[in-house]
């Protein structure tokens, strides 16, 4: 007797009508937009459903952001680091072998009253997350765009970027090794773990960014589709207006007499990551400038 899965029937009653991506690298400005989003009321509860990782059901820890076969000193130092609390454990409905369950449940905390679905999504796990999504009935074998056309009604993409490939790569390294995501307006307690430079690190770090950034322009370009671009340094420049053009590329009517409350995340750059920028800097000069050629007189 066929089973018909509990993606199909038994949340339709909380499918969204519209849908949107917000497809990011880290430290883009992703957290900060979805956060402003979620505060609208009206735009979905976008957040990271989608970051667990086939092999573990839990999200990239720090040291798989590298290639273990050329950092083994970097992955050494990484290796032991602790999840902040909260991610650690991943959750109850999370299955390979059942993962509809878990997609209507995300369908269902991500979507507002009015219909509207809203997640972020990293190409450093969208391969692990189409391969989730073609184990569900009916999925299998689908291209990914259609994969994701599936999964959510109605589906627009909103991508953000961050021009700054380096101040990105020096606050992805600190983040990898302090595990100190995201910090709350305030609170200005220090890490436990005091970070540490490495050239290597950061430079693998911008490459790496670098291209998946032009990962996810392919894919659009592949698909024919032009999605809302945005950028770290608009939203830092002025939250609101961003949020309006998201909101107006949706289609969504901004609430009457909302007020967007100042976003309870602080930027997280500091006299560190002034520091380290120069030093990259400095070191990247190095390997560029040609040494002098000796005289043969």
């Amino acid at each position: 007797m066929h089973q018909v899965s509990a993606f199909a029937v038994g949340f339709s009653a909380m499918t969204p009508m519209l849908s949107y991506l917000v497809c990011a690298t880290p430290r883009s400005g992703s957290t900060l937009l979805c956060r402003a989003l979620d505060e609208t009321g009206v735009a979905g509860h976008p957040e990271e459903y989608f970051e667990a990782l086939c092999r573990s059901g839990r999200p990239r820890r720090p040291h798989e952001y590298f290639d273990p076969a050329r950092h083994a000193n970097i992955i050494e130092r990484l290796a032991f680091r602790e999840m902040p609390d909260g991610m650690a454990k991943p959750n109850p409905l999370w299955h390979p072998d059942t993962y509809d369950r878990y997609l209507a449940w995300a369908l269902a905390a991500g979507t507002t009253p009015n219909g509207v679905f809203g997640a972020k999504l990293m190409w450093g796990y969208l391969g692990d997350f189409a391969q989730l999504l073609r184990g569900i009935e009916g999925m299998a074998g689908r291209p990914l765009p259609e994969l994701l056309a599936r999964a959510f009604p109605g589906l627009r993409y909103i991508q953000i970027t961050r021009e700054n490939k380096v101040r990105q790569a020096v606050s992805l390294w600190k983040a990898v090794q302090t595990q100190a995501w995201k910090r709350e307006t305030g609170d200005e307690g220090t890490a436990a773990i005091e970070p540490v430079f490495s050239f290597r690190a950061i430079n693998y770090l911008v490459r790496q960014l670098t291209a998946h950034d032009a990962s996810w322009d392919a894919y659009f370009l592949g698909l024919g589709y032009e999605p809302l671009k945005l950028t770290y340094e608009e939203l830092a420049e002025s939250t609101d207006a961003v949020i309006a053009r998201v909101l107006a590329h949706l289609g969504i009517p901004a609430p009457e007499g909302h007020i967007p409350e100042a976003p309870r995340l602080s930027v997280q750059a500091d006299e560190v990551s002034e520091e380290w920028v120069a030093r990259f800097d400095e070191h990247l000069l190095a390997l560029e400038t040609p040494e002098p050629v000796p005289s043969t007189h």
